[in-house]
């Protein structure tokens, strides 16, 4: 993706997000120099990986198959693994309409995902095989606000604002707007979007950034090279 591309879409999802009444963190307004220059300060949310995340999912085609995120906290995983401390995280996503976001399930995070505003959030669902891996003949059960639901392969759920639906490893998962965009929010136990993103097809899950302008905030894959 362009940078400028990336700068356009930062704008639009912010407008979005206000107008839905939600207000990102300081950090978010930081440019890179900011960011640079507090850095030591702003150990936690680096290490976390909280922040602007915008993929294509390396398809190069925004439109028609990607996603906005903004990490809004991010737990650690140690204290997952004792059963202690900080074991959650949160999100802000903005699903266009049309705009898929692959088949992927995950093998540590449990997540609820809910439509936070807008028009309807379309999630198709499939169950796993004895591996873990997609089964295309296999349903499930998921709770939608806290009621079970029994899912068959393939089956669509429209979520409407307000609604959610919890997702837990193993339930394959994609989904896209529909008529009209979506702010989604994602409540989950700690993520790790590095390793825990298992999709269907073999893509990947950051996109590949064409410096065409400087940045006007940085994306938490621009990490590693401008902050050390």
């Amino acid at each position: 993706m362009k940078r400028s591309r990336i700068n356009a879409i930062m704008g639009e999802a912010a407008e979005l997000i206000r107008a839905h009444g939600f207000v990102l963190p300081p950090f978010a307004n930081w440019t890179p120099e900011e960011f640079l220059a507090r850095k030591d300060l702003a150990r936690a949310v680096i290490e976390a990986r909280c922040g602007w995340d915008i993929t294509d999912y390396g398809a190069g085609d925004f439109d028609r198959m990607g996603l906005f995120l903004f990490t809004l906290r991010n737990g650690r995983l140690a204290d997952l693994q004792r059963g202690g401390g900080m074991c959650y995280a949160e999100k802000l996503l903005i699903s266009r309409e049309g705009q898929l976001s692959p088949m992927h399930t995950h093998v540590i995070k449990a997540e609820d995902i809910i439509n936070r505003g807008g028009a309807t959030l379309v999630v198709e669902l499939f169950g796993s095989d004895d591996a873990g891996g997609f089964a295309p003949d296999r349903g499930g059960r998921v709770f939608c606000d806290g009621i079970a639901r029994e899912f068959g392969p393939g089956e669509r759920l429209a979520l409407r604002p307000g609604e959610s639906v919890t997702l837990m490893p193993g339930d394959w998962h994609a989904f896209w707007g529909e008529g009209g965009d979506v702010l989604v929010g994602e409540v989950s136990t700690v993520n790790d979007d590095e390793t825990d993103n298992i999709f269907r097809e073999p893509i990947g899950r950051f996109a590949e950034v064409e410096e065409d302008e400087a940045p006007a905030h940085l994306l938490v894959s621009d990490y590693a090279r401008w902050l050390g």
